[in-house]
């Protein structure tokens, strides 16, 4: 995102637009319609400040597969010491009870960028879940209203009174509905999913990141008329006919771009966003890609980020902390640490970074877990929470360290009135996790 769209390492500030503005603030004004739960991070000083941390903590239900989802998200400002003002571009968005559907549940990361990045993020935030919200297609068929709705949005925000013309967002989001998750991708920001298999907790991969390290991605934007360069291969450092860059997990900080044919942008290292008019003529396009899942007594629990989660962290490492807590709050915590740590290491800023940790429990097992007392399920038979807890194969060596932390009620969110509607509930930030820049301590 450091570059007119993505990541810039400090190479490209003299040939493309990375000179960021701070944003004007929008105003979250969307309505709530029927959904029971809407919360999402605003416009608020918590969200635009330096060094803090906006989340929502909470749980849901889908009682058609007997699940509880267990959810916290974290929202981190990047470190930019160049631009001290500039603004959090990524938004965050969920929504519980989609449709006033218990079966319905939304989560979505939008990691904006360009100069009007953070209102692309937001506009793009809102409009989407509005326009799914009111698609009675969705229950029945979330593939036929996900691609329509993504294209709607990308046409409302070049209407609409924001400059996309060099600014836009990616979009990741995840719906649970029953037993299945549907992933939908637009960029670079990720879905992953911890699966227990065999004796250990391994990373699945709900989409896959829409850049030209992907080859089908490549010749797709290469007939559409883009030049494919890293920033060397642009300043005439490397040979600009050798088109090979390694892989996206190996790469040497210096990724693949997309230019228009006779000029020096827009420089995008991603080949789909929401906006981004000018990067549409060399096939930059707002066309989803969608992934179902069946949720299965393996599914552990899911991630959705930024790519500021994923620039130094791979989806294993991001499966294996989530592994190790039994609170999503502090698993968000733990890794929005870690990944501002790795930036700092390798870069003298860091990307603004979203999170959202989804616990997939069973719903009896949730309450034997938060009870200790033996359940009868519905034919009557008499389960133990131990043989419950076995049942769902519930995570990993943290279980035996920390108490349990309450039943799916105790965490469910409060009633959507006006004062809890707009204003985030903010993620607990562990004292241990703090970096220090010249002596300038900035705690998650």
């Amino acid at each position: 995102m450091g570059c007119v769209q993505s990541k810039c390492y400090g190479r490209c500030a003299r040939l493309c637009c990375c000179h960021y503005q701070p944003s004007s603030l929008a105003t979250d004004d969307a309505g709530e319609g029927a959904d029971s739960f809407r919360i999402h991070e605003t416009d608020s000083p918590q969200r635009r400040g330096l060094s803090s941390a906006g989340g929502s903590l909470g749980s849901a239900t889908v009682p058609s597969a007997g699940l509880c989802l267990r959810y916290a998200s974290l929202t981190q400002r990047g470190y930019y010491p160049d631009s001290p003002d500039r603004a959090n571009q990524d938004s965050f968005c969920v929504r519980t009870n989609f449709q006033a559907n218990p079966d319905l549940h939304f989560f979505g990361v939008f990691d904006g960028h360009g100069q009007f990045g953070a209102q692309c993020s937001d506009f793009v935030r809102d409009k989407l879940a509005d326009i799914l919200a009111s698609d009675a297609r969705l229950s029945e068929d979330p593939i036929k209203a996900y691609q329509p709705a993504f294209l709607a949005t990308n046409s409302s925000l070049h209407d609409s009174e924001i400059d996309d013309s060099m600014s836009g967002t990616t979009a990741i989001t995840v719906l649970v509905s029953g037993g299945a998750l549907y992933v939908a991708n637009v960029g670079d920001s990720r879905a992953v999913a911890g699966v227990w298999n065999g004796n250990r907790v391994v990373a699945e991969d709900l989409s896959s990141d829409q850049t030209p390290y992907r080859k089908d991605e490549y010749e797709r934007v290469r007939l559409s008329g883009a030049r494919v360069l890293c920033v060397d291969q642009v300043e005439g450092m490397r040979d600009p006919d050798i088109q090979s860059w390694g892989d996206e997990e190996d790469g040497d900080g210096d990724p693949p771009r997309l230019w228009v044919q006779n000029g020096m942008y827009p420089g995008t290292a991603f080949t789909r966003s929401v906006g981004d008019s000018t990067a549409e003529s060399i096939g930059v396009i707002a066309i989803l890609e969608v992934k179902t899942v069946k949720i299965t007594p393996n599914h552990l629990f899911f991630v959705v980020a930024s790519d500021g989660i994923f620039e130094f962290l791979s989806s294993q490492a991001v499966v294996d902390m989530v592994s190790r807590f039994v609170d999503p709050q502090d698993a968000c915590s733990a890794i929005a640490a870690e990944s501002y740590k790795l930036w700092l290491e390798h870069e003298n800023r860091t990307d603004d970074i979203t999170i959202i940790v989804v616990q997939i429990k069973d719903m009896v097992a949730s309450y034997a877990e938060a009870t200790n007392e033996t359940i009868h399920t519905s034919n009557s038979i008499p389960l133990s929470p131990a043989k419950v807890k076995a049942q769902r194969r519930i995570v990993s060596q943290s279980d035996t360290n920390h108490p349990i932390k309450g039943s799916c009620q105790e965490l469910q969110s409060g009633p959507p009135d006006s004062s809890a509607n707009f204003s985030p509930a903010y993620v607990a930030r562990s004292p241990t996790h703090s970096v220090h820049l010249k002596g300038m301590p900035f705690v998650l």
